[in-house]
């Protein structure tokens, strides 16, 4: 495939692309390097982090004014899922504070964060809430009202707000921490699809409940600039929230990804997997049943977001099954010689315990009620056997062949592909059968 060079053929590097060949400058020497671009400024940093931050509030301030309960979701997470790709190279794309405390965090901790110093937290803290409140003025001028984070608290109670605030900001800063800083998953192209699709995932579902901040830059972007709105007894209470989500995802980055605090190469812990394998089923579980319970207009694409995320930040440690079909699917393929029977037993026992957990959280959240599971009216089981066995066998198929397959996997479109059997399913079956698969 590399053509042939002849005595006669003067090195690539001297000829000129538009004419005949050119004698090497002796001044210059015939294969000098590319000259490369310097590193971003602090204060470009800051810029960058001030602009995607704007945009981020003011995306949201307009949706929610706007009562856009179908399409706001996704149009926030696109616009974090742009920004983050345009900007990302520049300062890391965080537009959260919750994110840089997360960030700083590993970085004190002896993890691969690279370039970026505790002592810049403040400054990024500061870029990020001045580009919030400056969205939220921008949004303002438009509407001339403001949105009450107290209706959200009273509606459900500051326990249920606390915990969904925590929970939804952790996965967040997870996946932030898993998809751009993780060394196993670099380098990447779906970093900004996978934090954007965490709006997708929360919007809905966690969003009927808290309001989907998960960012002291949305809470206070949102509450300052209206004054007869602002009450400030709430406030604090989401910034805390989300700061200790961060936290939280700092803390567990650590324990799933011991190897990337180390110089040392060292394999995934038998106990590593356990915990990526209770995570992500605890979120796909949690999502589904705030999704139901919230009778959300968009719920096949919230659910199919939260597991396409996880499966992009855990693949790379456990397989991202979160589904004992799945793990069936995989241990009866044969194509994971690591995949034990051993192995899948305690993938199944932390996914059904995980689910287990998710399910009272929910339940929790809204005062014990709860759904159960049957064919819809008119639907008998034998409707509900085939949509649950079809749909299940094109979720196990994907799985093995974007992501166990030598042949056919996909380094960058697996969790697209994946998540995307959730779309088919729960729309094209969920009517029938509750799309459990």
């Amino acid at each position: 495939l590399v053509p042939a060079v002849s005595a006669r053929t003067p090195p690539r590097s001297t000829r000129d692309c538009r004419g005949p060949p050119r004698r090497a400058s002796r001044t210059e020497p015939p294969n000098r390097a590319p000259r490369m671009a310097k590193d971003p400024t602090l204060l470009s940093c800051l810029v960058a982090e001030f602009v995607g931050t704007f945009f981020l509030i003011f995306t949201v301030g307009m949706n929610v004014e706007l009562k856009d309960t179908v399409w706001g979701g996704i149009s926030i997470g696109s616009v974090l899922m742009v920004c983050i790709y345009a900007l990302g190279g520049i300062s890391g794309g965080h537009f959260n504070p919750a994110v840089t405390f997360a960030v700083s965090i590993v970085e004190r901790l002896g993890g691969p964060v690279k370039g970026f110093l505790f002592q810049k937290l403040f400054l990024y803290w500061a870029a990020q809430l001045a580009g919030g409140i400056a969205g939220g003025f921008c949004y303002r001028s438009v509407f001339d009202k403001g949105i009450s984070l107290s209706l959200n608290v009273a509606a459900f109670g500051v326990a249920d707000v606390g915990i969904l605030e925590i929970v939804y900001t952790f996965m967040l800063c997870f996946v932030v921490l898993n998809v751009a800083v993780a060394k196993e998953n670099q380098p990447n192209q779906y970093f900004g699809l996978a934090i954007g699709g965490v709006i997708f995932a929360g919007a809905y579902g966690a969003g009927a409940v808290c309001g989907g901040c998960f960012n002291p830059a949305v809470t206070l972007g949102l509450d300052l600039p209206h004054l007869n709105h602002f009450n400030p007894k709430w406030s604090p209470l989401y910034v805390l929230c989300q700061l200790a989500g961060g936290a939280l995802a700092a803390g567990v980055f650590r324990l799933v990804r011991s190897s990337n605090f180390t110089e040392l190469k060292e394999e995934t812990t038998e106990g590593a997997r356990i915990l990526s394998e209770f995570l992500g089923t605890f979120m796909l579980v949690l999502t589904v049943g705030l999704n139901v319970l919230a009778k959300s207009p968009a719920g096949a694409y919230s659910i199919a977001a939260s597991l396409m995320c996880m499966v992009y930040v855990l693949g790379s440690v456990s397989g991202a099954h979160f589904n004992p079909a799945v793990t069936l699917a995989v241990l009866l393929s044969g194509r994971a010689p690591d995949m034990t029977l051993r192995r899948a037993a305690g993938y199944v026992v932390a996914q059904l315990t995980a689910g287990k957990f998710a399910s009272m959280t929910y339940s929790f959240v809204y005062s014990g009620q709860s759904f159960p599971l049957g064919p819809a009216a008119g639907f008998g089981l034998g409707a509900v056997g085939v949509v649950e066995v079809l749909f299940t066998l094109l979720l196990s198929f994907i799985v093995l062949s974007v992501a166990v397959s030598t042949t056919t996997n996909s380094s960058n479109k697996f969790g697209f592909c994946i998540g995307a059997c959730v779309t088919v399913g729960g729309n094209a079956g969920g009517p029938i059968s509750g799309g459990a698969f």
